[in-house]
Parts: structure tokens; sequence; C-alpha cells
């Protein structure tokens, strides 16, 4: 999964968490002049743009005095959204029944995008369902995961009428 280094995740994590806020997950994408840190944040309450700037601002001291990134980097704060990213197992037990989309690094069944109803979390593969086939997915192998809305399943199961 794209999560950002652990380094990071640890100076991060508790900062949001301490705001009243899930750290869904963080994004880091290194390049010298346009870097990219993104935090994923989300409350029982949804998100707004005043929660991202609260978020924002505590982040933006910490990282100023912390100076953990090299070069130039932008700033993201973001809430998940109705297509979430997935970092971490536990977001795929919480989300058990619903469709995900998983894009991976290596095939699995000679395949790197499958589409399909989360089952199960054993050990560390996710369990998927994809139309009548089973298919457990190695989490190492997942270079990115997002959960498909319901709106996007109803849509495609309409086109086809």
């Amino acid at each position: 999964m794209k999560q950002a280094p652990d380094h990071l995740v640890e100076l991060i994590e508790p900062i949001v968490e301490g705001l009243g806020y899930e750290c869904v997950g963080i994004e880091y994408n290194p390049h010298p002049q346009h870097g990219m840190l993104r935090i994923y944040i989300d409350s029982e309450n949804g998100i707004l743009v005043e929660d991202c700037t609260k978020v924002s601002h505590q982040l933006s001291g910490m990282l100023d005095v912390e100076d953990p990134i090299q070069g130039e980097y932008q700033l993201e704060i973001s809430s998940p959204g109705a297509d979430r990213p997935f970092f971490k197992l536990s977001q795929f037990e919480r989300f058990t029944g619903s469709a995900v989309m998983i894009n991976l690094f290596k095939p699995v069944d000679k395949r790197r995008k499958i589409i399909g109803l989360i089952q199960a979390v054993e050990g560390d593969e996710v369990v998927l369902l994809e139309g009548e086939q089973t298919i457990n997915v190695p989490f190492q192998a997942m270079s990115k995961a997002r959960l498909v809305p319901e709106y996007l399943l109803k849509k495609g199961g309409r086109s086809g009428k």
C-alpha cells in the first residue's frame, strides 16, 4: 500500500487523533520540487473544510519544527470520500461485505486489478468474493485499494439492462 514511511506516520497520527479525528491513512509521494503529503482524516460526524483547516494548521506547525521531509512538498488534508482508500488490514475488516477495488504489485490469478466483495481478513490476506469465485489477496501484494461506492455498483448493474 502507498502508506507513508513509519517516521511520518509516528509524527502525524498522534496529532490527528489528539484533535479527535481518525487518521485513515497517509500518502507520501516524494519529488524534489513537487512532493505531496496527503493525510486522510475522518470522524463520526463526517469532515468539513473547517476540520481539514484545523488539522492542517496543527500539522504544519509540527512539520516546520520537526522538518522530517527533505525538499519542497505540498501538505493536503482530505476526507476519505465515498471511494475511501484503504491503508491497513483493519480497514478491510471494518468494511466486510462492501465492494473494494484492489490494484496489485504482483498478479493474483494472473490479474493486477480485482473488484470484489470483502468476505473476511484471514491472517495477512483479504478474502474477496468476485461473482462466484473466492480470491485470497495478500495484503503485501496490494499497491492500492479503494472502496467502491454502492451507487457505482448500482449504476454498473443498470447499464447492462
